[in-house]
């Protein structure tokens, strides 16, 4: 059998079938090869098995299997053989293909150099071609000059070139090359032959300027390309330029709004410029310098001038308006193309319109703001049909006022200002809205580097009245109608001042953040506004200490008024001890109201950490008043009771306060009045307590020395 052409019987191809199933597994293998063998499973029961039928079957097998194995390795040898006779044939002819390559690439190099070599031909002949050729264009050119020259010599015009009005571009071109030329011929010899020639060169620029003013009226952008590229040329053309931009406005202003309009003459005229000039950024240029320095300029001076001398406000509203919208619309033109630094052109522009008002802007600013702030100031105090005083200052007013602060004594009588405070959150807010659009203004109108330095005046003005006319002159005000501590029902409305200078404050401030703040940031200005802010609020904050002092002595005072009045010395050592039907005397009743009435107020006219601050003073001079108080007094063991259950109100009074240290105190307060109660026996054991071991002896023994048994039950032994 060939080896080759080996064809594998149906039997030989269900074991190669078998076999190279994936994966092989021999025992499984085995396995059905013995079942399918007569005589070799399981089938018919153990009297079936015939082991040397299934050894034959498995030896005949073996040798069918050997037989194939045989025949495949020989297939597998040829295939490889002819697989490497194949491969060595192919490699032969890349090799064959791979010269080719490079014989046709040698060819390619030599037909280059060669195409190379016939072009530098040509040019050298074409340059040549040239140099014979352009002087005999020019010659051509010159012999048809000299005949047109010799047209004008003669004084007529022949050629149809000047006769036919279809050729004006052409006689255009003639007309400007003999202009030229006659330029440079004597004038004692061609005298008459220039005059004509500048005379036709004169009424060919008017035909092109006609011309070029028709095709536009018409809207002929073709025809209007071609006359301006003729007319570059001529001495006309910056005219013909004229001619377009006031043809371009004719109709362009209907609305209301110049400066809308002149935005939208601007991009109509920035899409089509390109279509007609060589130079359309120039054009387009001249166009916004002459809306600019006419129209706008024009109607700017009609707006300020009308009213620069007789209203200051209508004339700065004005101003920061038209300069707004002045500059908005140079924003708009910075989108065309006007040439390399189209920001300094438009920058120049606008200062050309602005500069004699920009100059003085600041003293008119100020001035204004000066006007306005003092008849703001003046229209609220004729209001109150009051007339502001001179606050003294210096010498003997100073001397009078640090003697009241330290001793509170009467020096002169108090001023009745009727409750009121001569502050005005409206007023406040008017000179606020003031400060606020002259600092956009000055932001707007200032020059940069002069703006830091007109903020600061800006906000000079607004520290004098705001703060010095208004805030100052109310706390100045305020604190002369404080009356002295030992006045009678007394109205303490200075708190209400506080409370209202605190509002202001915050206003000023949130001022001074938002609207000062950016001009002077980056200046030096912005150390001397933050320290003449520093001063002005030390001052005031001074000022208002000083009120809430003497504020705070007054509400002392008048409870001092309150107990001399109301408690009696019966009311500790009653002539009845078994008939005392009061829980509390009516002294601390009245005196605990008064307390929670100014704590109220307190709480209300301030906030943050100030509320805490006050209420502590008041706590510990109320808790000093109501200690000595009590020391003036002789206690029998029900006044004792009595006492006790007043500084039990006092106590729960205090807790109002919400401060731990005025709380401590009333209760050490409380348990020193327990000591007016105590059995003798356990005098001792009531001192050395809790609360009354860390006081003083002296403390304890003149709390004891208060009862009426003092002397009898020999309590000073104690203490000894």
């Amino acid at each position: 059998m060939n080896s080759v052409n080996w064809h594998p019987t149906k039997f030989q191809m269900d074991k190669l079938v078998e076999a190279n199933q994936e994966p092989f597994v021999a025992d499984e293998y085995i396995e059905r090869l013995v079942w399918r063998t007569p005589g070799g499973g399981s089938r018919g029961g153990p009297e079936a098995f015939d082991p040397k039928r299934l050894l034959e079957e498995f030896v005949n097998h073996i040798q069918e299997l050997q037989i194939m194995d045989e025949r495949i390795q020989r297939k597998v040898e040829k295939l490889e053989q002819q697989c490497q006779k194949e491969a060595k044939e192919f490699a032969k002819k890349v090799q064959e293909l791979q010269k080719s390559n490079q014989v046709a690439f040698q060819h390619f190099q030599e037909l280059d150099e060669h195409i190379s070599y016939v072009a530098t031909k040509v040019c050298h002949l074409g340059d040549q071609l040239e140099g014979v050729n352009t002087p005999r264009q020019r010659a051509v050119e010159a012999q048809k000059l000299m005949k047109y020259f010799n047209e004008f010599l003669d004084g007529e015009l022949k050629s149809d070139v000047f006769t036919n009005s279809e050729k004006i571009k052409e006689a255009a071109d003639i007309i400007q090359k003999l202009h030229l030329i006659a330029q440079e011929l004597p004038f004692d010899r061609f005298s008459e032959v220039k005059s004509k020639i500048a005379s036709k060169y004169h009424d060919l620029e008017c035909q092109l300027i006609q011309e070029f003013t028709s095709a536009q009226r018409r809207g002929e952008i073709s025809r209007m390309r071609e006359v301006a590229a003729v007319l570059l040329h001529f001495k006309g053309y910056s005219h013909c330029v004229d001619v377009y931009i006031k043809q371009c406005q004719e109709g362009a202003y209907l609305r209301n709004d110049i400066f809308e309009d002149a935005a939208i003459l601007c991009q109509r005229v920035n899409k089509q410029v390109g279509d007609i000039f060589s130079n359309p950024e120039t054009v387009l240029a001249k166009l916004i310098q002459n809306v600019f320095e006419i129209k706008l300029q024009s109607f700017v001076k009609d707006q300020l001038e009308e009213c620069r001398k007789s209203d200051a406000e209508q004339y700065l509203k004005n101003l920061y308006d038209l300069y707004t919208r002045t500059t908005n619309l140079s924003s708009k033109l910075m989108e065309f193309n006007l040439g390399t630094d189209k920001q300094t052109f438009l920058s120049k522009l606008i200062k050309s319109i602005f500069i004699s008002y920009l100059e003085n802007y600041i003293e008119v600013e100020t001035g204004y703001l000066k006007s306005r702030s003092a008849m703001i100031l003046q229209r609220y105090y004729d209001s109150k049909n009051h007339q502001k005083r001179s606050i003294g200052t210096g010498g003997i007013q100073d001397l009078k006022e640090r003697i009241r602060q330290r001793t509170n004594l009467p020096l002169g009588p108090s001023i009745d200002t009727h409750g009121e405070t001569f502050l005005s959150q409206e007023v406040v807010v008017n000179l606020l809205q003031e400060t606020k659009q002259a600092f956009e203004r000055c932001h707007r109108l200032s020059d940069p580097s002069d703006l830091p330095r007109n903020a600061f005046r800006i906000f000079t003005i607004l520290v004098e009245f705001l703060c010095i006319e208004h805030i100052d002159y109310a706390l100045e005000t305020g604190l002369a109608g404080i009356p002295s501590s030992d006045s009678r029902n007394a109205n303490l409305y200075f708190l209400d001042v506080v409370q209202q200078a605190n509002t202001i404050f915050h206003l000023f401030d949130k001022q001074f953040n938002d609207h000062l703040m950016p001009l002077i940031s980056s200046s030096p200005k912005l150390s001397e506004c933050l320290q003449k802010k520093k001063e002005i609020i030390e001052q005031m904050e001074m000022k208002l200490d000083t009120g809430i002092d003497r504020t705070l002595n007054c509400m002392i005072g008048q409870m001092k008024h309150i107990l001399a009045a109301e408690q009696k010395k019966t009311d500790f050592k009653p002539e009845d001890e078994n008939n005392v039907l009061i829980q509390y005397t009516n002294a601390c009743v009245k005196v605990c109201a008064y307390v929670r009435k100014q704590v109220e107020k307190i709480k209300n006219s301030m906030d943050g950490k100030n509320v805490d601050t006050v209420l502590m003073e008041l706590g510990v001079r109320f808790h000093r008043l109501i200690y000595e108080h009590l020391q003036q007094y002789s206690y029998s063991c029900m006044g004792g009771m009595l006492a006790i259950c007043d500084v039990a109100e006092y106590r729960k009074c205090a807790k109002d306060f919400k401060i731990p240290l005025v709380l401590q105190l009333f209760d050490t307060l409380h348990a020193l009045c327990n000591l007016l109660v105590v059995a003798p026996d356990n005098l001792k054991q009531v001192c050395s307590g809790e609360q009354l071991a860390n006081l003083d002896k002296n403390i304890l023994h003149s709390f004891v020395q208060l009862r009426a048994d003092y002397r009898s039950a020999r309590l000073a032994r104690h203490f000894s």
